[in-house]
């Protein structure tokens, strides 16, 4: 339940608001962090007022994300997507090998290697889907 923005660009507003909705917070209960009212955090999101430059980092803070992520309206993608696309990645890389240097040792019948080829050739094809390209 990411706030995924790929290339595209969104308000501040609009990542303030996608970002509490994710921390599962109600209006009231972000603006009584900020110390502020309900209103004023609708105004945020609704891009017709913004917070002060002052209360940035506690915003950044509440909302889970860095002070340059919240202003640049870009939530760095990282973890477990990252984790997914490596393990993708090595496990073809890692298969590819396998069934040619087993195969070189004469330690692979050729059905084995075909196996372990459509396994690395699925791990290729799922990488495009978890970068977003698909």
């Amino acid at each position: 339940m990411g706030y995924h923005l790929g290339m595209e660009r969104k308000t501040l507003g609009s990542m303030i608001a996608a970002l509490r909705k994710e921390k599962g917070m109600t209006q009231a209960e972000l603006a009584a962090v900020m110390g502020v009212t309900d209103k004023a955090v609708s105004k945020w999101e609704r891009d017709l007022g913004w917070p002060d430059a002052a209360s940035l980092g506690r915003l950044a803070d509440a909302l889970g994300v860095s002070v340059d992520e919240l202003l640049r309206c870009h939530k760095a993608e990282k973890g477990r997507r990252d984790i997914i696309l490596l393990i993708l990645r090595s496990v073809s890389l890692a298969m590819g090998v396998a069934a040619v240097v087993f195969s070189f040792l004469g330690r692979l019948e050729a059905s084995e290697a075909v196996q372990l080829l459509g396994i690395g050739l699925l791990c290729l094809a799922l990488q495009p889907f978890m970068d977003g390209r698909a």
